[in-house]
């Protein structure tokens, strides 16, 4: 070989080096860090405001200010609790304890810079943005007790069950935990979030018991306007939940934000054409809670599957959810205040296994794992939810029994009748003029 030849050689080689070193090296990718910001906001603009407001509007005035209050207090001590280790348990090795739970390296996130990556994204955006599905997931379950629970009581019971019940469900599902390794697919928090939260409320609602005058009196709510406000900041917001959830600004994220639309508007109008057609008239609170009915049953679904399958998974959740919320009110006469476990619950529940389903590429879906059949995949759902549903059903009632011990959780029958807002905070949330 000659020498020109030798030299020409070796100059590609070093022009070429650098490439190949760094096609393993991760880099920032600014459109996909832009897109995860965004959906950060979202999301946390579905708690404060949109969750709240839409709480506080279906609840009597005399408790508007104690349910947004708690929404608000949620969100700061979920935060604080995230970031001493919540999330280094989520989402660090855990070494020998992986498949159960994470590890302690990532506690007050010793390391963190502005250069770390998660994938091609900061690491401080993959934290916030985790953060605030956290957030929102104990903020849920204050429908379930509003109007009835000591303000301390739940802020205990919202810390404990975050680290108790929400930290190893997510783990196994999101932190690469055993349920991930087994093939169960939640795209944006169907089980993690919806299941896990509509069992707590659910079984909130049995421990505390009803509000005094369930059933036989009536309890409208005192701001329909409120409701419907919130309601549409939660659509909204949903966009981040569920094409957030992505983590990139690809098709894959448009695929997500599409099939959550036409869940949501599916949900919507189902509700609203059973309501009308059962009782002759559709009402403004039908359709907003059928809204929400259709997000929380397309939430898992919604990274997998295709429009035809949100058509049917939007339709599935109006039905389910409406006649599920009747049962649970009507006929086991269970006073979950807002209606969250059979609305998010039995959504989560249903988009969940449904999702098995309509991921299949034959159905529309982006495509079920290679080897892996319907049947099968439903089967692995089925066992997420029950699994999942377990742990916080069990976990939830002993945090309440050891806090109603504790502390007690609810206010006396004299400070109910006369509202939280004054009983707790010594203020109103509206005056008398």
């Amino acid at each position: 070989m000659s020498f020109s030849t030798r030299y020409v050689m070796r100059t590609l080689l070093l022009l070429l080096l650098p490439t190949v070193v760094l096609a393993d090296t991760p880099v920032l990718n600014q459109a996909n860090t832009a897109w995860v910001l965004t959906s950060t906001a979202l999301v946390l603009f579905m708690t404060i405001p949109g969750l709240s407001l839409f709480y506080a509007g279906l609840v009597r005035s005399k408790n508007v200010l104690s349910v947004l209050m708690q929404c608000f207090a949620i969100t700061c001590m979920v935060s604080i609790l995230w970031l001493a280790g919540v999330y280094s348990f989520i989402f660090s090795d855990g070494g020998s304890l992986q498949a159960v739970i994470g590890g302690a390296s990532k506690v007050f996130l010793p390391d963190i810079n502005t250069t770390a990556l998660i994938g091609d994204i900061p690491e401080t955006v993959y934290f916030m943005f985790q953060m605030t599905f956290a957030i929102i997931t104990p903020a849920l379950i204050v429908g379930a007790f509003a109007e009835r629970m000591k303000f301390s009581a739940m802020l205990c019971f919202s810390g404990l069950w975050l680290i108790i019940v929400y930290m190893p469900v997510c783990h196994w599902m999101w932190g690469g935990g055993w349920l991930a390794k087994l093939g169960a697919m939640d795209f944006a928090g169907g089980i993690v979030i919806h299941v896990n939260a509509g069992v707590a409320a659910l079984v909130s609602a049995l421990v505390l018991g009803k509000r005094k005058g369930f059933p036989t009196t009536a309890m409208p709510p005192h701001n329909m306007t409120m409701v419907v406000t919130g309601a549409g900041m939660l659509w909204v917001g949903w966009f981040g939940f569920n094409a957030g959830s992505a983590l990139t600004s690809d098709g894959r994220a448009g695929m997500a934000l599409l099939v959550t639309h036409i869940g949501a508007a599916t949900g919507s109008l189902t509700w609203m054409a059973i309501e009308w057609k059962r009782f002759g008239k559709p009402s403004v609170l039908g359709i907003v809670t059928g809204m929400v009915a259709g997000l929380g049953t397309i939430t898992p679904a919604s990274g997998f599957v295709g429009p035809f399958g949100a058509l049917v998974i939007g339709v599935a959740a109006g039905f389910v959810c409406f006649y599920a919320t009747q049962y649970v009110k009507r006929t086991l006469k269970i006073d979950d205040s807002l209606d969250v476990f059979p609305v998010h619950g039995v959504g989560g529940v249903t988009g969940s296994l449904l999702t098995g389903v309509f991921a299949a590429s034959s159905l529309g879906g982006l495509g079920l794992p290679e080897g892996v059949s319907i049947i099968n995949q439903v089967g692995v759902q089925a066992l997420a939810v029950i699994v999942t549903a377990a742990w916080s059903a069990l976990f939830s009632y002993l945090i309440l029994k050891g806090l109603d011990k504790w502390i007690g959780l609810r206010v006396t029958p004299d400070e109910e009748v006369e509202g939280l807002d004054t009983v707790l905070h010594e203020e109103t949330g509206y005056l008398d003029l």
